[in-house]
């Protein structure tokens, strides 16, 4: 197995920053450093968020589908947001338990669908029946 070079902590901090809400910026950062990608930072307490995550919870679809064009790693809570509705059946019938699961920051992946707004309105309708 290669070893590849450690991306510094302030990177990986600024990138899923970033992807928050800054998608100019996201595109810069993942242009300089293509190892952002899947990178993850930890908050604090193992609230651990990738940039696609903090695009998530924040319904930045645009962030979200740049991140996934260049190859990140789709989650519930992005496909939640996203209005995927079968992946996020898909990911449930696996595992019931998960439409109980909290995303980054304790967000509850319902909230991530809410996020996504009219073409999530699926997604919400499907969790909402759960319960």
């Amino acid at each position: 197995m290669e070893t590849k070079p450690v991306i510094a902590a302030e990177q990986v901090k600024e990138f899923v920053g970033n992807a928050h809400g800054d998608l100019n910026r996201v595109r810069e950062l993942l242009d300089q450093e293509p190892g952002l990608l899947n990178a993850a930072w930890d908050w604090g307490g193992g609230d651990w968020e990738t940039a696609l995550g903090a695009a998530a919870h924040m319904g930045r679809r645009d962030i979200a589908l740049f991140l996934l064009e260049r190859g990140a790693r789709i989650d519930l809570f992005a496909a939640a947001m996203l209005g995927k509705l079968e992946i996020v059946r898909a990911l449930l019938a696996d595992n019931p338990a998960r439409k109980d699961a909290l995303g980054p920051h304790g967000i509850p992946l319902l909230v991530h669908a809410q996020a996504g707004g009219e073409e999530a309105s699926e997604v919400v309708n499907f969790l909402q029946q759960l319960g």
